[in-house]
């Protein structure tokens, strides 16, 4: 297993049917963790990188219905 993290800023924030579908995607195999930050309008994907590469996170959070805008880089 490799571990990633990656971090994205988003638009809007979230309504609840769309934490529903997030809230789903952490029953796909790979995906670890999802946290958001609401201050920052950053949401931060743990994944296991053997699994799956990272278009496919953003691919995911898309399809749940985040509004995102740009990758962060990650020090």
């Amino acid at each position: 297993m490799t571990q990633m993290e990656v971090a994205y800023r988003y638009g809007n924030a979230p309504t609840e049917a769309e934490m529903r579908a997030i809230d789903s995607l952490r029953e796909v195999y790979g995906v670890r963790r999802i946290a958001f930050h609401e201050k920052d309008r950053i949401v931060r994907v743990e994944y296991d990188a053997s699994r799956f590469k990272e278009p496919v996170v953003s691919g995911l959070l898309r399809r749940a219905g985040v509004d995102l805008l740009e990758k962060l880089v990650l020090a």
